[in-house]
């Protein structure tokens, strides 16, 4: 079965007023998002090994393999953004669930200060690239990124709650190249936390 682009949970222009308009959104999820479904179906089709696994099976086992390098960028952008679109909402932001909030502050002191640690993550990742909110292997919550379309799942960084896009086709339109003032209204005016809180429960 071929993989298809999974609509968004809210319009196009449903977050514009918290800071992402709604062409950002057309062309990001229209275009780019769709582009990558598309590159991994060619795959799918041409390669027998790829054919019958599910997404997650398809990022980790063409991971770090210079032959299926093609596979994993757009494998791994599929599911990125899968988890990116989810991570948002319309008039996000705002006060965290409980659980949540106490987690946070348990593993970073303080809920600004897991703020920073994000936002530092996203803004040194050097090039395209994300930045995650993981529950680690240990159990704690920890802030990575990782360079263009890898992700946590393949890097064994734990399981990821939270993330965000700093490919510059994500915040171009709306904060040209200020990344630091794009992640930091990510997180105060767009970030479903409800949905963050809910992975916790499962990580």
């Amino acid at each position: 079965m071929a993989f298809t682009l999974p609509p968004l949970p809210y319009p196009h222009s449903a977050l514009a007023a918290s800071g992402m308009c709604q062409e950002t959104l057309e062309l990001h999820h229209g275009k780019h998002h769709q582009a990558y479904v598309t590159a991994l179906n060619g795959f799918v089709e041409k390669m027998p090994e790829l054919q019958g696994k599910t997404l997650e099976e398809i990022v980790t086992m063409s991971f770090g393999k210079p032959e299926m390098a093609g596979v994993f960028n757009n494998a791994g952008q599929h599911w990125n953004h899968n988890l990116f679109w989810q991570c948002m909402k319309p008039n996000g932001g705002g006060a965290m669930p409980g659980r949540l909030e106490k987690k946070i502050i348990e593993d970073f002191g303080s809920i600004d200060a897991f703020k920073e640690a994000f936002k530092q993550a996203g803004v040194t990742q050097f090039g395209s690239g994300w930045c995650w909110l993981v529950v680690a292997k240990d159990g704690k919550l920890a802030c990575t990124k990782t360079p263009n379309g890898s992700n946590p799942l393949a890097e064994g960084q734990g399981t990821a709650i939270l993330g965000c896009d700093v490919w510059e086709h994500s915040y171009y339109l709306d904060f040209r190249n200020r990344r630091p003032d794009y992640i930091s209204n990510f997180l105060e005016r767009l970030v479903n936390w409800e949905f963050v809180d809910s992975l916790l429960a499962k990580a």
